[in-house]
């Protein structure tokens, strides 16, 4: 009967220290929630958190993103974690309305260059969104 107690504790204790190690990969932060609070910021490599206290709120990915609207495509990516994270969730549905947006108020009328609007859709949506940690790289407009 000893024994048995004693083998669940040790299962019970490595289940708990497997648990506890986190492996960042490159070019991702992990942000870590503590009864709510504000997040820790994990950044590659291995780090130990409490399994039964810590969860892993968000995933962030550092490299570009690639997001598909109707008439074109943006390609994004997140530099600052800590300002992004409390809007990672709904980045792509934020950028998409500001893209949408900023198209309407630069279509005038005028047979512009596709690339010359990308461009300014770019500058306007940026104003925006380095404020929350995130960046259009670039802009790219469907054939009309």
């Amino acid at each position: 009967m000893l024994t048995i107690a004693l083998l669940t504790s040790v299962l019970l204790a490595s289940a708990l220290a497997v648990a506890s190690v986190k492996r960042v990969p490159e070019g991702k932060v992990y942000s870590v929630r503590r009864y709510g609070r504000t997040p820790a910021l994990l950044s590659a490599g291995t780090h130990m958190v409490l399994p039964m206290l810590d969860r892993i709120a968000h995933k962030i990915d550092l490299g570009g993103q690639v997001l598909r609207f109707e008439g074109g495509t943006v390609y994004w990516q997140v530099l600052e974690p800590a300002a992004a994270d409390p809007v990672i969730d709904e980045a792509p549905e934020l950028i998409r309305s500001n893209v949408v947006a900023a198209l309407r108020d630069t279509a005038t009328g005028h047979a512009l260059d596709r690339r010359a609007v990308g461009t300014q859709l770019k500058h306007a949506v940026n104003g925006s969104l380095r404020a929350r940690g995130m960046l259009v790289t670039r802009v790219e407009l469907d054939a009309a």
